[in-house]
């Protein structure tokens, strides 16, 4: 039964990632039909992101009254029928209605199946997961645009993805019998104990958290802002015609996947920790190519080695939550990295956008940096005062 629900949990995963790329892959279509200029998408998107914020600040209440596993499915329910909604919708102000439902179910499911894993599996399927996110964020958009290209509209694309949900959906609601119903937190003596939903403020408090926030915010940020800008950057400032940059930005992406891939067997030798540290140097190698003054291919190699070291910095991050901050508070802390990511998203790629304009693009490489010093100096103290809580830290 164990394995039946990771088989589920993984199908889980890959249905996450399956619209995340629907909106970028569609929206050239779209915005023509709807008679909105191009910039949008943008609206759309931030709708999403403060619905993703919200219901992830809430996962650690919901879970506890209802479980991962109705969670799970009920967000993914809301997810469904929001994705049917934009495949009804003929006018901006529809998308942007059925966006808060899509917004409000992806946190929540993000969160919740997050923590239950980092409780209940080893790192590698975390990796292993995360991996199946990135297959779903690189179908999704092959569906849509087989069914644009076939003849079909964005509208058919949105609902086909919709109807696979509502699969999902089904396929979990009937395996809620395999979830644990509630979160079994035992103390040092093996007894259960309740434990309360914490707040904001309490979360804060925890000693460790804040550095954590911030370096899953910086993670994110980089992700974000190196996947968004890559095309732009190699376009501008490196000369390599638009196409050719574009396929070469998504294998940043590709490098990303198939670096988690990779990942689960490396976390069989090394821990969360290691994985860590070795994806910030592994980040680090792909920037400094990316300063070399040698030509356009070799800034498409440094793109492809960042996503290769991005690979296992956000399933290490939330896999050693329980770790350092216990499983009684993983899923209230979890929720909030989910928040802490999204701001990170949200803000971060669209302020590059700004000194692209007003300065130059060329600054990319810088932008990483900065962001990169930020996220391993905040990771290096978290560890230091995880480790000095439990007294065996040397110096």
């Amino acid at each position: 039964m164990f394995q039946i629900l990771l088989i589920i949990i993984y199908l889980s995963f890959i249905s996450l990632g399956l619209p995340d790329s629907l909106l970028g892959s569609a929206w050239p279509t779209m915005y023509p039909q709807l008679d909105v200029p191009v910039s949008y998408s943008g609206i759309v998107f931030m709708i999403i992101s403060v619905g993703t914020i919200i219901s992830s600040l809430q996962s650690d209440r919901l879970t506890r009254k209802l479980g991962t596993g109705k969670v799970t499915a009920i967000s993914v329910c809301m997810t469904a029928v929001a994705l049917f909604g934009f495949s009804i919708s003929n006018s901006f102000w529809q998308l942007c209605l059925w966006a808060i439902p899509y917004g409000l179910g992806a946190g929540s499911v993000d969160a919740s199946l997050n923590n239950y894993v980092a409780l209940h599996y080893e790192s590698k399927h975390m990796s292993w997961l995360h991996c199946m996110w990135g297959v779903g964020a690189s179908v999704g958009p092959y569906i849509m645009g087989a069914i644009i290209t076939g003849g079909g509209t964005w509208n058919g694309g949105y609902r086909t993805i919709s109807l696979i949900q509502v699969v999902l959906t089904a396929i979990l609601f009937f395996s809620l019998p395999l979830w644990k119903g509630r979160p079994q937190i035992k103390d040092e003596s093996g007894k259960e104990v309740e434990v309360k939903a914490l707040s904001l403020k309490e979360v804060l408090k925890f000693c460790g958290v804040k550095e954590v926030l911030i370096c899953f915010f910086c993670y994110c940020a980089l992700e974000q802002t190196t996947g968004l800008w890559a095309s732009s950057y190699l376009t501008l400032y490196k000369g390599v015609p638009a196409e050719t940059a574009a396929s070469f930005a998504s294998m940043f992406f590709i490098g990303i996947t198939l670096g988690r891939a990779f990942s689960g067997f490396i976390t069989m030798k090394l821990n969360d920790v290691q994985m860590i540290r070795l994806g910030q140097g592994i980040i680090a190698l792909g920037v400094v190519i990316m300063f070399l003054p040698l030509g356009a291919t070799v800034s498409l190699i440094g793109f492809v080695i960042i996503g290769l070291g991005c690979a296992p910095i956000y399933p290490c991050i939330i896999h050693s939550t329980p770790t350092h901050f216990g499983a009684d508070k993983s899923q209230a802390i979890i929720g909030i990295q989910m928040a802490s990511a999204y701001v990170g998203t949200s803000l971060m790629p669209p302020l590059f956008g700004l000194i692209a304009e007003h300065i130059t693009v060329a600054l990319l490489p810088v932008y990483l940096v900065a962001i990169l010093v930020l996220m391993f100096v905040m990771h290096e103290t978290l560890i230091r005062k995880v480790a000095q809580k439990e007294g065996n830290y040397a110096g």
